[in-house]
């Protein structure tokens, strides 16, 4: 049998699960898309600069930062997460110095990286005041049962 984690030990039911933070969602799926931007990079760079650069060192550097942006999504969490993926995005603007056509790929993906998590942060803010809100709704109308309706489950009552 597997091991359980630390939240599944920890669960006991009625518990809410905590919410996941938007930023972070937000920050992985870019860095992903960044992945695949880099994979397809790399193809770039291997079929019009290959015989320049070497097959084996284009592959095994683009491959490589491959490899680093999908990690990157598992440590985005962390606030030195956050600071790896911004030398990520100096890493893809300057692959621009192999591939000129990068210069403006890098600078778009970096643009969408910069909204993403502005946005991701924006809404994980408004989330959290909505939750102490709800808490605070919720600790005044203990007669409601946690819903707005009065525990009628959102339907309405007709007579």
């Amino acid at each position: 049998m597997a091991r359980l984690t630390k939240a599944q030990r920890e669960w006991r039911p009625g518990m809410p699960r905590p919410r996941r933070s938007i930023r972070v969602q937000f920050a992985s799926v870019m860095l992903l898309t960044e992945a695949f931007v880099a994979f397809f990079a790399t193809l770039v760079v291997f079929g019009l600069r290959g015989r320049d650069f070497g097959p084996g060192a284009v592959l095994g550097v683009g491959l490589t930062l491959v490899a680093v942006l999908i990690l990157a999504c598992a440590v985005v969490k962390r606030t030195w997460g956050l600071a790896l993926g911004w030398v990520l995005q100096l890493v893809l603007i300057a692959l621009g110095l192999v591939e000129p056509t990068m210069y403006f790929v890098g600078a778009v993906m970096t643009l969408c990286w910069w909204f993403a998590i502005r946005t991701g942060a924006r809404l994980d803010r408004e989330n959290l005041q909505r939750d102490r809100e709800q808490a605070e709704w919720e600790r005044t109308h203990p007669e409601a049962g946690g819903t707005e309706l009065g525990g009628s489950g959102g339907e309405a009552q007709t007579q």
